[in-house]
C-alpha cells in the first residue's frame, strides 16, 4: 500500500493513508506525530521506520492514517491549531468517525500528543505513547480531561533518554484520577522501539477498537 504525500500551504505537509476500500461505514483515523529527528521538508523520512513504514508496507488498513511534518526547529506544542486544522479537514473531507480518532506520538511526538489530548478533550478516542515524556506543562486539570480517555504507553528499559520511575508517576497519577493506562517495558528496548511497538497486532486491534464516551457528569 502506498502512503500518499500531501503538501498543504495551510498547516502541514503530511502524510495520508485511505481506509480499505470495503469499509462501508465511517473508520477510525489514526494520527501519528513524528519524532525530533524527522523534521524537515521531505515526507520521505517518515516512512523509514514506525508506524508511517507499517502502514506504508502493509495491506489496506481498516483506519485511515495522517503523519504531519514539522519543520527544522520546532515543536508540535508550537503547531498545536495547525495539527487541528488538519484534522478537522480530514474528518470534514474523508469518511471519518470523529469519535474513533487515535493520537499517537513517537518521542518529541509524544510530548505533542499528550499535549494535544489533554488540551482538546472530546477530540480522540484513545492515546498511544511512544518513547516519550508528558510536558511538564500539562495543568491539573489537563491531567483530568486525560482520565476520560484509554492510554498506552511503551517504553524502554534501556532507553537512555527517559526514567521509568517518571512514568510510573505519570501512569500512577492517571490511574488515581480513574483513568484508564496500559504501561509496557521492552526490558531489551532502548530509545527506538517504535517498529515493534506499532507491528503488534494487539495494538493494532487496539487503535480500531476504541471509540470516545464521555462520562456524564452528575448534578
Amino acid at each position: 500500500m502506498t502512503v500518499e504525500h500531501r503538501l498543504n500551504t495551510s498547516t502541514l505537509p503530511y502524510l495520508f493513508s485511505p481506509v480499505s476500500a470495503d469499509a462501508n461505514q465511517p473508520a477510525p483515523l489514526v494520527l501519528f506525530l513524528h519524532g525530533a529527528r524527522d523534521r524537515g521538508t521531505d515526507l520521505n523520512v517518515l516512512l523509514k521506520w514506525g508506524l508511517p513504514r507499517f502502514v506504508d508496507e502493509s495491506s489496506p488498513l481498516p483506519y485511515f492514517f495522517t503523519a504531519p511534518q514539522l519543520p527544522e526547529g520546532q515543536t508540535w506544542v508550537e503547531r498545536e491549531s495547525d495539527v487541528i486544522a488538519l484534522l478537522d479537514e480530514l474528518i470534514a473531507s474523508q469518511s471519518i468517525d470523529p469519535s474513533r480518532v487515535i493520537i499517537s506520538g513517537f518521542s518529541l511526538g509524544t510530548a505533542g500528543a499528550w499535549h494535544l489530548a489533554a488540551s482538546h478533550p472530546g477530540r480522540f478516542a484513545g492515546l498511544v505513547a511512544v518513547s516519550g515524556r508528558v510536558p511538564k506543562t500539562l495543568e491539573p486539570n489537563q491531567l483530568v480531561a486525560l482520565k476520560e480517555i484509554p492510554i498506552q504507553i511503551f517504553q524502554g528499559a534501556k532507553d537512555e533518554k527517559l526514567s521509568i520511575e517518571d512514568t510510573e508517576q505519570i501512569v500512577a497519577t492517571l490511574r488515581g484520577l480513574g483513568g484508564t493506562v496500559d504501561f509496557t517495558v521492552f526490558p531489551e528496548g532502548d530509545h527506538f522501539i517504535a517498529d515493534e511497538v506499532y507491528s503488534d497486532p494487539k495494538l493494532q486491534q487496539w487503535l480500531v477498537s476504541q471509540s470516545f464516551h464521555p462520562t456524564a457528569v452528575a448534578i
